[in-house]
């Protein structure tokens, strides 16, 4: 059996972007001959959603979408996630599901049993721990589903047992023989090592292969690094995602893989990668094209410029100095040399009439003070109204 980790790029409640993304993924997979293409957690509506899940109108729409996407799904099977009702008489209304589509219909439906409410996470707020995994067979394997946090109940990783339900241990009472993860796990530095610890943990403990399909992408202050991952029962590494980038792997259940060697990758890229990332899908996810960055010649403002250059391209950046009195000639020298150097437009605005205006509105009401931070601090606020 082949099986596609389709690691996108969602756009939160954008449904058809999701939708046309989970068709076209699917439709590659299916060329490369695989049977079964794994999208990640909440692939339909983007993670996290937040309090979009607090419209009616907006969950009615995703299940709608989930059934028209089932229709079209007719010549390979799919898990994608999404979010279904709480048919239960007690508890959230809402259930973090994952949904197979096979045939032209929705095969099957499971939920996510574990729900962190901890760092970013706040998925009690809205969710329902979901009574049962999803378990089905298909070319005669039995495949287990389980959604993020349903693998990270390994407390030797972190030193906390944060759950006394344990979700793989139950698939896994189910002969199952292949696990599957649907995720959305935000980026940290080092948090793929961290997770890879745990799919080898899963594997070697329960003998099987284990199928971790990660979002990529950024969403608001949350980043999402991808490195999707296979680790087969012996507790190898055997393929890995690209970080920071959509990304379609392909595992075969019936092909020997000799164990992955990570490439060694200083913390210092993997952040840049993470900001140029973030920086470039806040912009296009909120429909800009364009950024203004101020100046200074100073290093903050150095590293700005260069990852809005290496997420928008250098002719959609404007560099903007404005300097002050307090200005030296060397800081106005090193911003047009910046700026130079990355090939982006420039502009020098002198703020020192404004600045003036500024004192002299202020004088009387400063009068007899000694003059310190607080009028130096009004540089900011003018650079500021400049920008915008």
């Amino acid at each position: 059996m082949k099986i596609a980790l389709c690691q996108i790029n969602p756009i939160i409640g954008d449904f058809d972007h999701n939708a046309s993304l989970i068709l076209e993924w699917s439709e590659r997979a299916r060329n490369l001959g695989c049977s079964l293409a794994v999208f990640p957690e909440l692939s339909l509506i983007g993670y996290p959603p937040k309090d979009l899940l607090e419209r009616p109108s907006f969950i009615r729409e995703n299940l709608r979408r989930l059934d028209l996407l089932a229709k079209e799904v007719t010549s390979i099977a799919v898990l994608c996630g999404y979010v279904d009702r709480n048919l239960s008489s007690t508890g959230k209304p809402l259930l973090n599901s994952v949904a197979l589509l096979r045939e032209g219909k929705i095969a099957g439906r499971g939920g996510k049993r574990l729900l962190p409410a901890y760092d970013v996470f706040d998925e009690t707020r809205y969710f329902e721990p979901a009574p049962l995994g999803l378990v089905f067979e298909m070319e005669g394997r039995r495949i287990g589903v389980t959604i993020c946090e349903d693998i990270w109940n390994v407390g030797d990783f972190e030193g906390i047992q944060r759950y006394d339900t344990d979700p793989v241990s139950d698939l896994m009472r189910q002969d199952v023989e292949i696990l599957v993860n649907l995720s959305a796990s935000p980026y940290t530095l080092h948090k793929r090592s961290v997770r890879k610890g745990i799919m080898e943990k899963l594997a070697t403990q329960y003998g099987v292969p284990t199928i971790y399909c990660n979002q990529v992408g950024g969403n608001d202050d949350v980043l999402f690094d991808g490195a999707s991952m296979v680790v087969d029962s012996r507790g190898n590494l055997v393929l890995m995602g690209k970080e920071f980038e959509e990304d379609l792997l392909t595992w075969d259940s019936t092909q020997p893989y000799s164990p992955l060697k990570e490439a060694f990758q200083p913390d210092e890229e993997s952040i840049l990668k993470g900001l140029v990332m973030g920086t470039r899908d806040y912009l296009r996810k909120c429909g800009f094209d364009k950024a203004i960055v101020g100046l200074s010649g100073g290093i903050d403002s150095s590293l700005v410029a260069v990852v809005a250059e290496r997420a928008l391209g250098a002719d959609k950046v404007m560099g903007v100095s404005m300097p002050s009195p307090y200005t030296s000639q060397m800081s106005r020298e090193d911003a047009a040399t910046l700026a130079r150097n990355l090939g982006i437009d420039f502009q020098e605005i002198p703020i020192s009439s404004i600045y003036k205006a500024f004192t002299d509105a202020l004088s009387p009401a400063f009068k007899g003070l000694q003059e310190n931070e607080t009028e130096e601090n009004l540089q900011a606020r003018i650079r500021g109204t400049l920008l915008m």
